[in-house]
Formats: structure tokens, sequence, C-alpha cells
């Protein structure tokens, strides 16, 4: 346990010092700068005044309260938080990549185009489809781009479909996405098991029905075992099936989903391929798709031509633009760093190991925390309270706050809804046996408290800077002030 009291919680302003500073250099600009009077300050700013030390010190102690795939296990299941090799930031930040300008014409950008059709050409092979756009920023960002392409497909064909079936097992941006395009959602419920009930399926097909949006695996972290058949009576039914990538981590290198019947699917490059997360700055995502959806994808695209490569503006039959130029491509050029160091066979490594490690975890607190799953689960493992910690009154919500006190970030918790009290567990590829021990005999000290003394867990976190929050009132009504 951190010793809450050896904490220094004060503001930079209220470490302040009179007449304290670092190393004050002189400006023999700063007298010559032309600034009208009735402009410059008549006050200096009411700024902190620190040492050099007291800065540094502030800054990376406010750093080390961040919780970082850098600095701690990051147990999400709803978002795979994949490690980023250095080595990716190493690529990314080469001059010819970093400092080439969007607007520089095709013969001043050859080895970024070349990057991006080798990169696209890999990963249809790799998914075992045809197309690709990277333009998309993220992975809602590739669903809307998806369903935009699926929407200029079936008016081509003058086909008025105005429906896109969702598994209530499918990602959480499915049924937003398609009613965000206009279309009604029809939710399906899932088998005791999990599955998608085909039968159940089949009576909603029909002639209204554009796309099936599924998430394989689901978000039970359960593979569909039945997916080919799914895609067959979608594809008699005329409609389209639709993947989303969000936990390919599990299946890449192992099954490519062209095969399966998939028409187009995305790509989480975060999630997937070891790039930054889009939150708040640069993400990337992608659409790839078959033959027949290809005319419709955003451009430019990249297209071989001869020994050159070029900016290909397809037929007039594309969507147009859903990003500037070809997309974040400075997060591209991480994404193709990490393939290149992988070959297909690796790949179907990482998919294994995300697949031990998960039910690595299952096994260790299944007795404790009941699996939502009898069965063996992919990359990811859905757990629940448990009648012991239920009989004190606690909560996910609980066990959530009580692994902070303990290192650890919390897992996704209450998702999948269908699932009461759900947490959500997903190790990734990268975390050792040892992290994964660790995190487990937390979580079996959480339940030993909890049944001990609930209202210790109750009161947790005791040792973050700040203690438990209204959530909701916080993220509506945030107090920002000092």
């Amino acid at each position: 346990m951190i010793c809450v009291s050896s904490i220094d919680n004060r503001l930079s302003i209220e470490r302040s010092e009179p007449g304290r500073r670092g190393l004050k250099i002189k400006n023999p600009l700063r007298g010559k700068a032309c600034l009208k009077p009735e402009l410059r300050r008549k006050d200096r700013p009411k700024l902190p005044e620190l040492s050099e030390f007291d800065v540094i010190r502030h800054f990376t102690r406010l750093s080390r309260l961040n919780f970082s795939v850098d600095t701690h296990f990051y147990p999400l299941g709803s978002c795979t938080m994949k490690y980023n090799p250095r080595f990716n930031e190493e690529a990314a930040a080469l001059e010819g990549f970093a400092n080439l300008h969007p607007l520089a014409h095709d013969d001043c950008s050859q080895g970024t185009l070349e990057l991006l059709h080798d990169l696209g050409s890999r990963l249809n092979e790799l998914l075992g489809l045809d197309a690709i756009t990277l333009q998309p920023a993220a992975g809602a960002h590739s669903e809307f781009t998806g369903l935009l392409t699926a929407k200029a497909y079936f008016e081509s064909r003058k086909e008025e479909r105005s429906e896109i079936i969702v598994p209530d097992s499918a990602h959480g941006t499915n049924p937003a996405t398609a009613s965000m395009m206009g279309f009604s959602t029809v939710n399906l419920a899932s088998r005791p098991d999990g599955r998608l009930d085909l039968e159940n399926l089949k009576k909603h097909l029909g002639p209204k029905t554009a796309v099936l949006m599924m998430t394989v695996p689901n978000t039970l972290g359960i593979f569909e075992t039945q997916i080919e058949e799914i895609c067959r009576a979608a594809h008699e039914a005329g409609a389209l099936v639709y993947m989303d990538g969000a936990n390919l981590n599990a299946l890449i290198g192992m099954v490519k989903p062209g095969e399966l019947g998939i028409d187009m699917m995305h790509l989480n490059f975060h999630k997937t391929f070891s790039t930054p997360h889009g939150g708040g700055g640069p993400g990337a995502g992608a659409i790839v798709c078959s033959k027949a959806l290809a005319p419709f994808l955003p451009v430019p695209t990249v297209r071989k031509e001869g020994g050159r490569f070029v900016s290909d503006f397809g037929d007039g039959r594309s969507i147009g633009k859903v990003k500037s130029f070809f997309g974040n491509t400075g997060v591209l050029v991480r994404a193709y760093a990490y393939m290149l160091a992988h070959s297909a066979k690796e790949f179907g490594e990482i998919a294994r190991c995300a697949i031990i490690n998960a039910n690595y975890v299952r096994s260790l607190l299944k007795d404790l925390y009941p699996s939502y799953s009898k069965e063996y689960c992919m990359h990811e493992c859905v757990l629940t309270p448990g009648p012991d910690l239920a009989a004190k009154g606690l909560k996910t919500l609980d066990i959530a706050k009580g692994l902070l006190d303990r290192g650890f970030h919390a897992p996704t918790v209450y998702f999948p809804l269908i699932v009461h009290e759900a947490i959500m567990i997903e190790p990734t590829e990268t975390e050792s046996k040892e992290t994964l021990d660790a995190f487990a005999a937390a979580m079996k000290e959480i339940h030993a408290l909890g049944v001990s003394d609930p209202q210790a867990l109750k009161d947790s976190p005791h040792t973050m800077p700040v203690k438990r929050l209204d959530e909701v009132q916080a993220a509506r009504q945030p107090n920002l002030r000092w």
C-alpha cells in the first residue's frame, strides 16, 4: 500500500516561493520587439515561482500518478491496450515520413506511397480480402465508412434496403453507427451459450436487410462457430456481412475473415497492430472489403503503375473522402513497422498467446469470480463478482476501485451489457505470467477484503489523489477549478 500522507498533492502555484527560478537567459530581441505600448502587460503574469528542481519533480510526480501502458498492466477488455514498441516510434519519426507535406506531389512522396501500398497489400493478404482504405481515423470512423460504402453499393444496384441486424453480443458502437447512417436496427438476442441464434437470424433476414454487423469473436470472448452458415444465410438474402475488427487480435494469423464469407471489416490499428490509441490524438483505422465493394471505397487509394506509386481517384463511384489525404499516415507508419517485425506465422503465435493469457486469468479467478461462459474463452474473459461479494452488497465498481489501490488499472466493467455486473478482462499477448499472477493475487485479495470488511472495499480507492467520485456527475459537470 502507498502511504497517503507522503504524497504532496499541492498545485504548482501553491508550491511557489517569491524569487525562486531556474536558469535565466537574456533575450537580446526582447527590447527590440515592435509591440505597441498599449498591448504590453502592465503587471508580470501570476506564474508559479519555482526552481528547476521543483518544476521537474512536480511534473514527474504528476506523470507517475497516471496509469499507463508503460508503467502498469492494462487489463481492459472492450478496448485492447496493446503495447507500442519504441521501434515503431523511431520509424514514424524518420525525417522522410515525419516531414512530408500533405500537399506534396506523388513524385515527391514515393516512399510514403510505397509504404501505404505495401501495408494495404499485406493486410489484404492477412485477412483474405481484396481492397482496403486506410483513411479512417479510428474504429468507429471505420464503421461509418463501411456503412457509407455499403449504402453506395446498394444504391448502385437500385436496391432499397433499410435494416441492419446487430446481435446483442456485438461491439457497442455497431447499433449507434447504424442509426447514425439512417438505418433501422434489428437487435437479436444471443443463445444461452452467448452465440448468435442462426434460426432466429433467418427469420429476420429479408429484402430490407442491408448488413449483418457481427463482432467475431463476440464481446463475450466467444467464437461464432456457425460463422460460415451465418454468412451464407445473409448472402442468400442479398445482404452483406460486416465484421467488427475490435477483437481481431484473437484471430490474426490463424483465420482469414474473407475465407469465412465476410464482405467487409474494419481494423482498429491500436488493438491489433500496436499503434497509439486514437482518443484525443491521431489514431488510424481501415476498411477492408471484397472486390464488389472496392469501387465505393474512399479516394484516393494508392495504385502501382509500372515502377511508380500513384494516387488513384477511382472511377467516380467512390463515396469521396472521409479524412484528409490518405489518413493519419504517421500512425500507419507505426503499424507498418509492427507488421514488418512479424511473419504470418508469428501473427498466429500472437493470437494464441493472447488466448492463452485470457484463459490463464480465467482459470485462476473463476472459483471466486464466476465466468459467464463455462467453456474456454478466446482473447478476453467475462467474469462476475460472484455470490460471496453480492451477499455483502458489493458490486463490480467496488472491485474496480479496489484494483486502483493495488496498482492496477481497472478492466472494462459493466460491458457487455447482456452480462449482469460484468468484469471484462483482456490481458493481451505481451503480458508475462508474473504480471498475470500478480493481477490474480490482487483480485483474490480484493475478494477476501470484501468478505471480511465490505465497507473498506466500498470506500475504495484509499490511495488515489481523489477518492471515489460520482462518475456520471463528474463526466457531465467536471470541476476543473482551483
